[in-house]
């Protein structure tokens, strides 16, 4: 392979061997790039010597750790692609991704109860907490242009895998490097899991820049407070992750309190930021660059949007999800693939260097994800857009394709209705989902969370008032349902099916 992730992180180690690599703050470890060097080579070694070739897949279930950092470069070393899965999800749903993807061998955390399903037994002891795993059903098919394998939640309920290739990690690596510019001296903060498409940068740009991966394992993540100190304590540079994390840190975590002089970007992608909470974090921290990352896993981070310096008090919708990275294109499209106009509502296409090949063993699937026109082939994002009135080549995003939903007759975008209620001081979060009802179609229901220093929650009758104000009668929501913090999937997004679940409750 001319070009690959680990062939640049073997350039970056050679350049800077004596400088922190990796450290896990939790557990005081800590290697440096030539230390990492050679604890991933040790392990490739293994992982060659029980048989796996170029083009292998390597499913990866243990917890975030330097070991776990050491057997991902590894798995690359030996020209084989790795397949990450949550090491906390159920055995059952590891399982089916693995088989599905026709893993040669698992590396796992020792002692991990995936030993004890059919056809996962333990062939080896790698050591540092590490084992391996037989393949459930022997090896798939060779695919030596792939690096990484990531399962998303699919649309049936059945998660789907994409396919990412080296070219497309260093298309998006090598857009990092021009924009934020990493030094050796950066320390980045590695808050997403490997199987989440965040981890792209927080491991790719520091490793292959001599850069330092400061890792903030699964415990360390979801606690606000250790974030902070954890932000101040290890001097992090660069900061990467969900709005969601970013608004409890500064709500219940204390980053208000503290100055943190050594940061210099603050990267969110994911999801809506409430422009209200941004501003705030701002306000706290004002020396940061802060960026808007935008992008499906399918493309990574296809478009970003800058934030300016200066706080935009008398805003009060989210900031825009800017123009593509100088690696790919984008278009506008109506429902026909046709071209929209300049101030038509659309769907969001991509096509450049990030933009996956398809899905893992999903060609009818692959097919529909791509808009063939005369110009090309496109990715459908599933996102609408709006293009900005004084900047044509700066997208907003307005909502999904597939929330679309209708009731009585309308259409209705759940995403706008998220958007309307993020509009309310002292909301903290919200999401909109639609049960089925046999009389409208389907019920909305509204499910937020309130910031505690806002005083009392709004009664259901202001709520829909405010809702009445934003929203035409067809899309205000039948009920509202109020929770200390909503539910969060494991890479810290809404979870919308653990909602749907108590919106169908009777």
């Amino acid at each position: 392979m001319a070009d690959s992730l680990h062939d640049r992180f073997l350039a970056a180690a050679s350049r800077f061997p004596g400088r922190p690599a990796v450290s896990d703050p939790a557990s005081g470890q800590r290697l440096t790039c030539a230390e990492l060097e050679a604890r991933s080579a040790g392990l490739a070694a293994a992982l060659a010597a029980h048989g796996t070739r170029p083009g292998d897949r390597i499913g990866l279930c243990a917890p975030k750790s330097i070991e776990s950092v050491a057997a991902i470069l590894a798995i690359l070393r030996t020209g084989a692609a790795y397949v990450p899965v949550d090491a906390a999800s159920p055995v059952a749903r590891s399982g089916f991704v693995f088989r599905d993807c026709q893993v040669r061998w698992v590396v796992a955390a020792a002692g991990h109860p995936l030993a004890a399903e059919p056809g996962f037994d333990a062939v080896a002891d790698l050591g540092h907490g590490l084992c391996l795993l037989r393949g459930p059903d022997g090896p798939g098919p060779l695919t030596p242009e792939l690096a990484y394998v990531l399962y998303t939640s699919g649309s049936t309920g059945v998660p789907k895998g994409v396919m990412l290739s080296h070219a497309n990690a260093l298309s998006f690596v090598d857009w990092c490097a021009r924009e934020f510019a990493p030094v050796e001296h950066d320390r980045f903060s590695s808050h997403a899991p490997f199987h989440f498409d965040l981890s792209i940068l927080d491991l790719y740009v520091p490793l292959t820049h001599g850069a330092e991966v400061v890792l903030l394992n699964e415990t360390l993540g979801k606690n606000p407070s250790l974030l902070v100190r954890t932000l101040g304590e290890q001097r992090l540079t660069c900061w990467y992750s969900t709005p969601s994390i970013l608004r409890l840190m500064l709500e219940t975590g204390g980053l208000a309190d503290g100055g943190f002089p050594d940061l210099r970007l603050v990267l969110f992608a994911g999801e809506v930021f409430p422009i209200g909470a941004l501003n705030a974090l701002r306000r706290a921290l004002p020396g940061p660059a802060y960026y808007n990352l935008y992008g499906p896993t399918e493309t990574n981070v296809c478009t970003f949007y800058r934030l300016p310096d200066a706080i935009e008090d008398a805003r009060t919708t989210p900031y825009p999800i800017g123009g593509c990275c100088d690696n790919d294109e984008a278009r506008v499209v109506r429902p026909d693939g046709s071209d929209a106009d300049l101030d038509e509502e659309g769907e969001l296409v991509i096509r450049g260097g990030t933009v996956m090949p398809g899905y893992w063993n999903l060609p009818a699937r692959t097919a529909e994800a791509f808009l063939d026109r005369p110009d090309g082939r496109w990715y459908r994002t599933g996102d609408l857009v709006r293009r900005q009135p004084d900047d044509p080549a700066c997208f907003t995003y307005t909502g999904r394709r597939d929330r679309m939903v209708k009731r009585r007759g309308y259409r209705v975008e759940l995403g706008e209705i998220e958007a309307a209620f993020h509009r309310l001081d002292g909301l903290r979060e919200a999401a909109a989902v639609a049960p089925p009802d046999a009389e409208a179609g389907v019920r909305i229901c509204l499910f937020y969370s309130w910031h505690p220093e806002a005083g009392p929650p709004p009664s259901s009758l202001k709520l829909r008032q405010h809702a009445a104000r934003h929203l035409p009668a067809s899309m205000i929501p039948d009920r509202f349902y109020r929770l200390d913090a909503l539910p969060m999937t494991s890479t810290d997004k809404i979870d919308y099916q653990s909602l749907l679940t108590i919106a169908r409750t009777p």
